[in-house]
């Protein structure tokens, strides 16, 4: 039997880390410029859901890779 291989390498945590939450942090800007921007008759409820669910994957995928970078194993 062969041992574990992980399906994602340890040497690229830092770099999905950095990535995954740089993506994350542009979409959660562009969540609080929409939401602070559009008016009322403006307002779409599907693109503020998108993009709202896009931002918190991103920073939660990438927050997941932060604590495996730093040895919290989850």
């Amino acid at each position: 039997m062969e041992p574990f291989s992980p399906p994602v390498s340890q040497a690229l945590f830092p770099h999905l880390t950095i990535v995954l939450l740089a993506i994350g942090l542009v979409f959660t800007a562009w969540f609080f410029v929409h939401a602070v921007t559009s008016t009322k008759k403006t307002r779409n409820l599907f693109k503020e859901l998108f993009i709202g669910t896009l931002a918190s994957s991103f920073l939660g995928f990438g927050t997941v890779f932060l604590m495996l970078w730093v040895g919290i194993y989850v």
